[in-house]
């Protein structure tokens, strides 16, 4: 009975040693995140490799068939994907620098003193940002209406008359722009608020002793200490204005006449619309090439300022 027993007791302490091993401070990290790891190799990485064969590829059905550049080649002969390109920039242009200045100048108005109540203010200026897309262009929908809309009501109080918001190519191109400036307005907000609260208080203590206004005082201390956050919001924009979809999609439809129609709008059509695959491939690998260009030459040249 003893010899059994002692054959148990070895055998257990061979499987309890066998399995501690399994997990030692070398391997652990790499076990604990092994799952994320092989998630972002199933929906990241393999989706990613797999569209940019699928760009070199003709979709009919079932059958792909190899087609070379035939794919890219057919980009520079569509004026459908150059009127994209150009309302995309002609957007990214406008409403970029307008919703950057209002979120710096809500931001130093919220992080005054003078300022009661801050934290209702910043919920309310955030909250387009986690408001569904859908229910906010159904409001604007409502408001904007050509003839029952509040917004054309009040305009024909100054003498305006009924403005065609969302059926002529310039005023739905407005809208477009209107509604991106209302929905991420108080997203670039939050982030502008973090880098003035960072700044240090001292440096204005020291330029008020010296003489300088408040004014001075901005641009001399507050702008050139949140450059670092200008950086990050100026190409966080431009690469989420180059990606614009569900502003366009929900009011206009891409119309009147394309003239909201964007490239990522023209790459969802021709996916899943007219189930051209390797063409809507071929876009999304030139959407992210734009993308990356326009990114370095933002942050290139903004690292030669601050030189």
């Amino acid at each position: 009975m003893d010899r059994t027993e002692k054959v148990v007791s070895t055998t257990t302490d061979i499987r309890v040693k066998t399995r501690k091993n399994l997990l030692t401070p070398k391997n652990a990290p790499y076990v604990f995140i092994g799952p994320a790891f092989l998630l972002m190799l199933i929906f990241t990485v393999y989706p990613v490799i797999s569209s940019f064969i699928l760009s070199f590829q003709e979709v009919r059905g079932v059958e792909k068939s190899f087609v070379g550049f035939a794919n890219y080649t057919r980009l520079f002969h569509d004026p459908i994907f150059y009127k994209s390109l150009l309302n995309t920039f002609e957007i990214l242009i406008v409403q970029v620098p307008i919703m950057l200045f209002l979120s710096l100048l809500i931001a130093v108005g919220l992080h005054s003193s003078m300022i009661k109540g801050k934290a209702f203010f910043r919920i309310s200026y955030f909250m387009p940002a986690i408001t569904a897309m859908v229910a906010a262009s159904i409001v604007f929908m409502i408001l904007l209406d050509e003839r029952f809309g509040l917004v054309n009501y009040f305009l024909s109080f100054l003498g305006i008359d009924a403005i065609h918001w969302l059926t002529t190519p310039f005023w739905a191109k407005v809208t477009v722009i209107i509604v991106m400036t209302w929905r991420w307005t108080g997203y670039n907000m939050v982030i502008f608020l973090a880098g003035l609260q960072n700044i240090p208080a001292e440096l204005y203590e020291a330029a008020s002793i010296d003489g300088a206004g408040k004014v001075k005082q901005f641009f001399m201390i507050t702008i050139p200490q949140l450059k670092p956050v200008f950086i990050f919001t100026v190409v966080m924009s431009t690469i989420g204005t180059l990606q614009l979809f569900d502003e366009p999609f929900i009011l206009t439809n891409g119309g009147p006449n394309s003239a909201t129609m964007t490239i990522t709008l023209y790459l969802y059509e021709k996916g899943f619309k007219f189930f051209d695959f390797g063409y809507a491939s071929a876009i999304a690998y030139v959407l992210v090439l734009i993308t990356a260009v326009i990114s370095w030459i933002q942050m290139k040249l903004v690292g030669d300022l601050e030189e």
